[in-house]
């Protein structure tokens, strides 16, 4: 049964989705431990999303309640947040409703910025990250497979994030109507992580030449090389972060790199040195100082350097102290997500038509695959009873073949019906009617494996897996 524990943008604040994305790299091997049901997991964690996929191993009949709420206990003592909180918190997906789910969170459709394009590749690092700590199972295998191939499919056949949609690009369509001529911005780029590279690609996009980068975690010297742009030392940090007219973070650390402190050390030793301030950047048309929202700063801090400092990380990355310095705008991901535009309904209705269909595919594959060791079974029976008969034949003196063939066509003709039926059973939801007619006609009880060696080269084995039911 697989199940998915969600809390995002739409339903969970942002300080709680810090705290679980701070910590969602230890998630996965906790849930494991949490209760015996529990068989795999794989977290997604985003800047604005933390999901738990879980595939539980419940008897039919019984209830998963005991095994999610060990769950969410579980990811409560990783993010050191109340179970009670996360529970009123978490949405619960569960049975054939998670592949849909995964589908549309894959392909950009749940998104702050629908169609974002960075969401794909989230999600297929989560399953590499699973399989690398040993919480995958053929199941969420298969789901997360089938997830990545539904986001390209809704891609190529829709358009959706064929502009490539992100945060950064939405977060400097806001700074747009205030910037005279982006060639002049001097921007600083502070992590070489998942949203390096599409800041950069953003800001290229705008005619942004001058651009440095630092990372807190001494990659900016590969990445810079990487990218054609100069790094940035440990020991000039500070004067850059205070040189620039825009800083973009977007850096994994855990703790803030840029802070009131850091600006104000930069500008001192700017004027040490005597270099330029920022003045390229958000200067207002008008001559007064203004902020993201476009509201009058006072008299003092028009006369300051204007900066904008873009946060795009979760945890944090800017702490919130330096809006308190002269001149310096913060938009971070809840101001974002407050701008974030309408949807295109036109071709959003069509990825989740595509979406819905990958869905329902998802959904009769897997049920299929829960009678497979039970098909297996019954073939065997008869394949059993048929090489017994072809040797009394040949005792007989049957030699020229025609029995054989006889008898081998006649049982290719009597297994037609049941596996027939046993596709139309299994996509009604009615498996244990034909497992129990299976066991009156032919006394077949067959062990839940019996398939896993069998029958392994009939399907690819991306196809495998247990049925992901829903709660009963």
């Amino acid at each position: 049964m697989l199940i998915c524990l969600t809390a995002s943008h739409k339903n969970a604040g942002f300080d709680m989705l810090e705290r679980l994305s701070a910590t969602a790299e230890h998630a996965a091997p906790r849930l494991l431990d949490g209760h015996p049901a529990v068989q795999g997991a794989v977290v997604v964690a985003t800047c604005n999303r933390f999901e738990a996929y879980l595939d539980l191993d419940t008897p039919e009949g019984d209830s998963p309640v005991d095994a999610v709420h060990d769950a969410i206990r579980a990811v409560g003592d990783v993010a050191a947040l109340e179970p009670d909180e996360l529970r009123s918190t978490f949405g619960f997906v569960h049975g054939n409703a998670v592949a849909g789910h995964l589908f549309a969170v894959a392909s950009g459709l749940e998104s702050v910025v629908v169609g974002e394009g960075e969401i794909a590749g989230q999600v297929r690092r989560s399953l590499e990250r699973a399989r690398k700590e040993g919480t995958t199972t053929p199941e969420l295998e298969r789901l997360f497979q089938r997830a990545s191939q539904t986001s390209r499919r809704v891609k190529n056949a829709t358009g959706i994030g064929s502009e490539g949609r992100s945060l950064v690009r939405l977060a400097l369509d806001l700074a747009e109507s205030r910037v005279t001529d982006w060639s002049a911005v001097r921007v600083l780029l502070v992590g070489t992580g998942r949203y390096a590279g599409a800041s950069l690609a953003a800001l290229r996009d705008r005619g942004v030449t001058d651009v440095s980068v630092y990372s807190p975690t001494g990659r900016g010297a590969k990445f810079a090389a990487s990218h054609d742009i100069a790094a940035v030392e440990t020991g000039d940090y500070a004067m850059a972060a205070a040189g620039a007219d825009l800083i973009v973070t977007c850096t994994m650390v855990e703790h803030h790199v840029v802070d009131r402190s850091l600006i104000e050390l930069g500008r001192t030793e700017l004027a040490v040195a005597e270099r330029p301030v920022p003045v390229a950047f958000l200067r207002p048309r008008d001559g007064a100082a203004t902020t993201v929202e476009g509201e009058a700063d006072d008299a003092a801090q028009a006369e300051a350097p204007r900066q904008l400092i873009i946060d795009l990380g979760l945890p944090r990355n800017v702490d919130p102290d330096v809006a308190g310095v002269p001149g310096v705008d913060l938009l971070d991901l809840e101001t974002i997500k407050i701008h974030a535009p309408l949807e295109e309904f036109g071709a959003t209705d069509a990825a989740r038509e595509l979406v819905e269909r990958a869905a329902r595919k998802f959904s009769r594959v897997g049920e299929e695959l829960d009678l497979a060791p039970a098909v297996v079974a019954l073939r065997k029976h008869v394949f059993d009873v048929l090489d017994a008969e072809i040797r009394r034949a040949r005792v007989r003196g049957d030699d020229d073949g025609r029995t054989e063939a006889a008898l081998r066509h006649m049982a290719g003709v009597l297994l037609h019906t049941p596996m027939a039926r046993s596709r139309e059973y299994a996509r009604a939801g009615e498996q244990q009617a034909w497992l129990d007619g299976l066991e009156a006609m032919f006394g077949i009880r067959p062990e839940p494996d019996a398939a896993a060696s069998a029958g392994a080269d009939e399907r690819p084995e991306d196809e495998r897996g247990r049925r992901a039911g829903g709660i009963r």
